[in-house]
């Protein structure tokens, strides 16, 4: 009761919010409505059973704010601009079968509801069959519209920031608290907390209009509605489900890698004539470049640099750099890996990965908490981790991986002929590029050209310097510069096409993919040449990188919404980047793979084909 008697006015007036709050004028925005907006009203308590008479004084349209504890759902804070509402669970025995109850009523009750990163909500609560068409998501609406926000957008009162253009304070900074559980269970800081968040929740109302209103003026509506909101639901359910992790191979990985640095350490010592603690730079400075001599040893205020490419410069002739090298590389497989991905398993023996749409200015998705789009697949030690994660009992991983796709999209956009010719053929686009590069028959083409010619064309694509080059295929400077040279020779449109690319990045401010997401590059207004060069090279690869990870994002909803149509107990539960990984029952596992490359393969219309290769099998190492 005592909530009540709050004030709103009052609490925002003692915290200096209303000052802000005028100099934000409607009539300003994409509103276009003129008026000023103040917060005069008085937050109301109300219980679950008095729900649906609060809801006569709201309009069609509400924002909905839930407060949301490390544990779960503490309460929901809900409103229109003029009325807020709030719906404290804390203060009564609440299941998560009524708090579910609690949010479809709100979605069956109102033609629109403003939130931040409903993703959040829908994985909290375990549910996908939201109406989703209802649902305007400012925190992905601030970043279709500005990418290069990052990770500011995980702050709600940033979001507001950047869609009012006014500045709001954050309520990490106002409270000071390390959690909102202590907020909660302070008696006199709980209900300045209810009193502030009402009115983030009526700025939210405000901040939906201009959402809507700026994605479509800018074409970017598409890309809000048909890729990243419907995203957000298929992103929640691969978390809630997790990817199965055998403990045990990461236990017996840990010792083996243990055993490894042991030996490691013996040998290094034997060669140094001392011991030393290999991990400080410092150490292994004067070792290296003071008591061994070896050549490359600069000295700096902080010692000498002992990093990789100082080292990799070295091993072809010391055999200690060799076992360095391969010291750090199993300690890091150790504490990285076998050591940290064993602290992320649950009571449910699954990893439950965090996938993120908003941090990468590129479009692409993101993992945290642990990253598993970044497990080891090159060297035969490191590929060893995927083997700890496996599929359920009398289950079957399948994979999926786009072949090329960028190369694919870097065709279609150019329109090369030569290209899409060979993607059509089904030819060997680097051993054609090797041909044609290097000037040699097609049936002469060594691995070496073609693996070179591989480097020019996925290098091309990211804006690769012959400085890049030549320290990629391990070439001097001068036949780098020769390579590309002769690439854009032997293929003049994707040169002008990528002229082009730039050209309209200079005059627009931004790139664009092709289904009109914007990367905007204020690099290419910096007086600094390398500043600017990299605004260039984003220029270039921006189109191309982000249609690609439009691409698969679209896959990903279509596999999705497949599986789910078919009532199939398959689930999608990995991306790494241009590839998506199943877990299905054995008796689904030929249904699945049809449904999975018939969608990844359709996700787009391309003018050359989309191809996809699949593979099966009980652990992800079988699979990739």
């Amino acid at each position: 009761d005592y909530l009540k008697d709050v004030s709103c006015y009052r609490h925002f007036e003692s915290l200096g919010f209303k000052k802000q709050l005028e100099k934000f004028d409607i009539n300003e925005s994409a509103v276009k409505k003129a008026a000023k907006y103040e917060i005069d009203d008085s937050l109301s308590a109300i219980d679950i059973e008095d729900i649906f008479s609060s809801f006569d004084s709201l309009s069609r349209k509400i924002s909905l704010y839930p407060i949301i504890n490390d544990c779960g759902i503490d309460g929901i804070i809900f409103g229109d601009e003029k009325t807020s509402f709030i719906l404290d669970f804390t203060m009564t025995e609440i299941s998560d079968d009524q708090i579910l109850d609690v949010f479809k009523i709100f979605h069956a009750s109102f033609d629109q509801i403003v939130v931040f990163n409903y993703k959040s909500i829908i994985k909290m609560l375990g549910f996908y069959n939201f109406p989703i068409e209802k649902i305007i998501d400012l925190t992905l609406s601030a970043y279709i519209i500005d990418s290069n926000n990052s990770e500011r957008l995980l702050d709600d009162c940033f979001v507001l920031s950047f869609l009012l253009d006014t500045e709001i304070e954050s309520v990490r900074s106002i409270f000071e608290r390390k959690s909102i559980g202590e907020i909660l269970s302070d008696y006199i800081e709980k209900p300045k907390y209810f009193a502030y968040i009402a009115g983030i929740q009526k700025l939210m109302n405000v901040a939906g209009k201009i959402a809507v209103e700026r994605l479509k003026q800018e074409g970017l509506s598409m890309v809000y509605e048909s890729i990243e909101l419907p995203l957000s639901a298929v992103l929640a359910d691969m978390e809630n489900t997790g990817v199965k992790t055998d403990v045990q191979i990461l236990k017996d990985l840990s010792g083996n890698f243990s055993e490894s640095i042991d030996i490691l350490k013996k040998r290094i010592y034997e060669q140094a004539g001392e011991e030393f603690n290999i991990n400080s730079p410092k150490q292994l400075g004067e070792v290296l470049f003071e008591r061994l001599k070896l050549p490359y040893g600069k000295k700096t205020k902080t010692g000498y640099s002992t990093s990789a490419d100082v080292l990799e410069n070295l091993k072809k002739d010391y055999t200690i750099v060799q076992d360095i090298l391969k010291y750090r590389h199993y300690a890091k497989l150790k504490s990285t890996y076998a050591d940290a991905l064993q602290t992320y398993i649950k009571e449910d023996g699954r990893i439950h990965t965090s996938f993120h749409q908003v941090i990468a200015s590129t479009g692409r998705l993101s993992s945290t908490e642990p990253n598993l789009q970044n497990i080891p697949t090159r060297d035969d030690v490191g590929k060893l981790i995927r083997s700890a994660f496996v599929p359920d009992k009398d289950c079957v991983f399948i994979d999926a991986d786009y072949s090329q796709i960028e190369l694919r999209v870097l065709a279609h956009l150019s329109k090369d002929e030569k290209l899409i010719e060979a993607y059509k053929k089904g030819a060997d686009i680097h051993k054609m590029t090797a041909s044609a590069v290097f000037n040699v028959p097609i049936n002469e083409v060594t691995d070496r050209l073609r693996s070179n010619a591989k480097a020019v064309n996925f290098g091309i694509i990211y804006g690769i310097s012959a400085f890049g080059l030549s320290l990629d295929i391990d070439i001097s400077q001068k036949e780098a510069k020769k390579f590309i040279s002769e690439y854009f020779k032997a293929f003049p449109s994707i040169k002008d096409f990528i002229d082009k690319l730039v050209a309209f990045a200079k005059k627009t401010g931004y790139a664009k993919t092709l289904f009109g997401r914007k990367r905007f590059i204020p690099e290419l207004n910096s007086s600094n040449f390398n500043t600017r060069s990299f605004g260039e090279r984003i220029a270039m690869n921006a189109p191309i990188q982000g249609s690609a990870a439009d691409i698969i994002k679209i896959a990903m909803i279509r596999v999705y919404d497949r599986l789910r149509s078919e009532n199939m107990s398959t689930r999608l539960i990995l991306q790494i980047h241009d590839e998506l990984l199943l877990e299905a029952p054995l008796s689904e596992c030929e249904r699945a793979e049809e449904i999975l490359k018939e969608e990844m393969e359709n996700a787009a219309r391309l003018l050359v084909p989309l191809s996809v290769s699949l593979s099966t099998g009980d652990s992800l190492l079988e699979v990739k």
